[in-house]
């Protein structure tokens, strides 16, 4: 099994107007297979539903540590769906 390239951000250090808009952006940018790490201060519920909102199955969420002070969450990126593929896995001959 391949090494799964992890990205972490620290949203801590990003001023609030400003951190799901970077988030989303990163995770836009990961291919199959790939995962965001995200730290913070609190349980992330708004984002997750954001994600849940926008990228329904094209992600996988878990707590790597739940508070209380810090919250360390791995957002990884699915293969996408025949559905949002165009029909077949292999639309754009990319078969994984």
């Amino acid at each position: 099994m391949s090494t799964q390239t992890v990205t972490q951000i620290d949203v801590r250090t990003i001023p609030p107007y400003e951190r799901h808009a970077q988030i989303f952006g990163s995770f836009d940018g990961l291919q199959a297979g790939q995962a965001l790490e995200i730290v913070n201060d609190h349980d992330p519920v708004p984002l997750r539903r954001q994600f849940e909102a926008r990228s329904p199955g094209q992600f996988a969420w878990s707590y790597l540590q739940a508070g209380p002070a810090l919250w360390r969450v791995q957002i990884d990126k699915l293969a996408a769906s025949a559905d949002e593929s165009g029909g077949s896995c292999c639309s754009g001959g990319a078969c994984g």
